[in-house]
């Protein structure tokens, strides 16, 4: 077929040409759309003789593919050469210092609750839970709450409102982890071991009280087990958590309805320009109440007083967080400033989201 090679060197040299992909188009276009060159000769294969035809047809296919294949290659040249003068105008000195972007802490609760958890994992008491919704007789009668103690009066106590006529037992916002205690005995039995971190409420507020706050409470139950173990354990526990390496505690003779006997317990601290020292000096603080578990507990839970014995004890997390961190008011951790949290060492995220930002 004449005039090929007349097309083959006019869109080659088109195409090398180019100048961007629009002129580009043009040229593919012209010689290969519906209407393009090649393709008109291509419809003209019909009117040939099948031997004219079969040569001229493979002819056509090579100009065809050529002329494909030169507008592939220039495309790809013009997209190179563009990327090439993008880097050069935006160049990038990676050598300067990044943006600073501040990061987001775990809130002071949150890691004393792990803290705690952690050592006493150690020491191998398991994690127990329980609903913040308690009825009353695992919130009280089961630990040997008597109905005239003021707890469970409605000045200390928030009881759930009911509907008139509603003939249900009390229920509560607990106002103690103690129940999850309960819980745990009834459900595994003896021997057993375990702590019971949570949220508890109560109706109080001022400088050193919330109506909600965070408790962690303690629960060993076997055949010997004493004061002494009791002792062991919670000074094992401000050893480590205090990160001190020895502690002194002072045992004082109080009362619980659900231990017999009880103790508060006080550890020996100084206090020098404002900056509290554990394990040193000549003050004593009051960090937590424990005891031996009372037997009517026991035997509400199932348990045969007869057979076991163990102790408990109980402590506020919120509480802890005050003392390990110098933080001076326990209303702090619930309020919407978060300079506070920032002032000792525990930064928001600058935009929290459900994954990550300010625990509660």
């Amino acid at each position: 077929m004449d005039g090929l090679d007349a097309l083959k060197g006019k869109y080659l040299d088109g195409i090398a040409g180019a100048g961007d992909e629009a002129a580009l188009e043009e040229l593919r276009v012209a010689a290969l759309g519906k209407k393009g060159e090649i393709s008109l000769k291509m419809r003209e294969l019909g009117q040939m003789d099948p031997s004219a035809r079969q040569a001229a047809g493979a002819a056509l296919n090579r100009l065809k593919d050529e002329i494909d294949a030169a507008l592939r290659a220039r495309k790809a040249g013009l997209a190179d050469a563009a990327l090439d003068a993008r880097l050069k105008a935006e160049w990038l000195d990676v050598t300067l210092p990044g943006r600073p972007r501040r990061q987001g802490t775990i809130h002071p609760v949150s890691q004393v609750t792990e803290e705690v958890t952690a050592i006493f994992a150690d020491m191998g008491f398991a994690v127990a839970e329980g609903p913040q919704i308690e009825d009353d007789w695992h919130n009280f009668d089961a630990l040997n709450i008597p109905p005239e103690h003021p707890a469970r009066q409605e000045h200390d106590t928030f009881f759930m409102a009911r509907a008139e006529g509603d003939t249900r037992p009390p229920h509560v916002l607990r106002t103690h982890t103690s129940p999850v205690q309960i819980r745990a005995m009834a459900s595994q039995g003896a021997p057993i071991r375990v702590i019971a971190p949570g949220r508890v409420y109560r109706m109080d507020m001022d400088q050193t009280h919330t109506p909600m706050f965070h408790q962690v409470e303690g629960l060993a139950i076997d055949r010997d087990i004493s004061m002494a173990n009791l002792k062991w354990v919670l000074e094992e526990f401000c050893r480590s958590f205090f990160e001190v390496d020895s502690v002194e505690l002072r045992f004082r003779a109080s009362h619980f309805p659900f231990t017999e006997p009880s103790a508060e317990v006080d550890i020996r601290c100084s206090w020098e320009g404002g900056q509290l020292k554990i394990g040193e000096g000549d003050k004593w603080m009051e960090i937590l109440g424990s005891g031996m578990v009372h037997p009517k507990v026991l035997a509400a839970a199932g348990v045969d007083p007869t057979e076991w014995q163990g102790f408990a004890f109980g402590m506020g997390i919120d509480r802890l967080a005050m003392l390990k961190y110098g933080i001076p008011d326990l209303r702090a951790f619930f309020e919407s400033d978060l300079r506070w949290l920032r002032h000792y060492g525990f930064a928001a995220l600058d935009m929290p989201t459900v994954a990550g930002g300010l625990s509660r």
